[in-house]
């Protein structure tokens, strides 16, 4: 099997990112629970992790608010809280289309070329949540990528683990994803055009059909 790489520089990722990224998953999909024990052992045999990046994983994963840590208990799987959701889409509202304008207006010719056959995975997506699911991290990490801007892309990265989390929790009783995965296309094509304000407004509108979405559900 290839080594995985880093998305942004190409390069092998190293063992703590490698370890960072695998419990992250684990956690946004809900193969690791809400309240789930995050334990090293059975974890760093069963992915192949070693501890000292599991360590390291466990701690990032603390500062995004996916892990709590208690002394002499140890580590598990925050729960999530429902009445975030709004606080959570409120920040996203405001940073999202500023994203989409970023990048946008500086997007390279690559950088357009690759949201370009993501458009086209959107544009052609059926019903199985885990494609969706895929093909909707994707849209954003590289929106996000694509503005160049480290900060907002971490920023941003963080609140959309939070959002995703909740996406994965409500899915199935999601009358209609369709609204959804459309407007992964329409924001695709707004930021391939260089048409930083239709993608600014398709992004924001993005955030609040989600965020009302959820609302319904709750």
């Amino acid at each position: 099997m290839p080594a995985a790489v880093n998305s942004r520089s190409g390069d092998p990722l190293s063992q703590a990112e490698r370890a960072y990224l695998t419990l992250r998953d684990l956690i946004l999909t809900l193969r690791l629970p809400p309240g789930a024990p995050v334990q090293e052992e059975p974890l760093t045999t069963e992915l192949g992790i070693g501890r000292t990046p599991f360590r390291e994983a466990v701690k990032r994963l603390e500062a995004e608010s996916l892990v709590a840590i208690y002394p002499r208990r140890g580590s598990f799987v925050t729960e999530v809280n429902i009445t975030d959701h709004a606080l959570i889409a409120d920040v996203r509202r405001r940073l999202e289309g500023h994203a989409a304008r970023r990048a946008a207006e500086r997007a390279t010719e690559a950088e357009r070329s690759e949201l370009d056959e993501l458009r086209a995975l959107a544009d052609d997506l059926g019903g199985e949540q885990a494609v969706i699911m895929d093909v909707d991290s994707r849209v954003h990490r590289t929106i996000y990528r694509c503005t160049h801007n480290r900060y907002l892309e971490g920023t941003l990265g963080q609140y959309y683990n939070l959002a995703l989390r909740i996406w994965h929790l409500f899915f199935d009783r999601l009358p209609d994803v369709s609204e959804h995965v459309e407007e992964h296309a329409e924001l695709l094509k707004a930021v391939i055009a260089a048409d930083a304000d239709r993608a600014d407004r398709i992004a924001v509108a993005h955030v609040d059909h989600f965020e009302q979405a959820i609302r319904r559900l709750i």
